[in-house]
């Protein structure tokens, strides 16, 4: 069974949440067939342990306000990779090389990609002071 519109609707807010914090990189992958304890995966990338911080702050903001906490928060400390565990939704915010050394894509390169809004992803202009 596909994951549930819950999840692929929390999907797209986690995906825009952490595209305004200037994440690059964002895909969500749909894992429910592969894995029992949750439904998709969201995983971006950032490039200072601040703008880690600040996408994950983002995240957690944007989805907070949808009614959804999170029930884990894991590797906040060191600012490398978080993640953040909604149930039905996990969200990975990585450092650029830490997301190149580890690839969890190429772990779930068998599972769909759910589709996100274009502005995703589109190339964006930094802006003094801007995580």
């Amino acid at each position: 069974m596909p994951a549930s519109p819950e999840a692929v609707a929390s999907a797209i807010a986690a995906a825009e949440a952490a595209s305004d914090k200037l994440a690059h990189d964002i895909v969500a992958i749909d894992v429910s067939e592969q894995l029992v304890i949750t439904d998709v995966f969201v995983l971006c990338s950032a490039d200072s342990e601040r703008q880690v911080r600040a996408v994950v702050d983002g995240v957690e903001e944007r989805l907070h306000a949808l009614g959804s906490k999170p029930l884990r928060r894991e590797g906040e400390a060191e600012g490398r990779w978080v993640l953040l565990d909604f149930g039905d939704l996990v969200v990975h915010v990585q450092l650029a090389e830490e997301r190149i050394h580890y690839a969890i894509e190429r772990l779930w390169k068998d599972c769909p990609v759910i589709a996100l809004p274009a502005e995703v992803n589109a190339p964006r202009q930094r802006v003094q002071g801007d995580a």
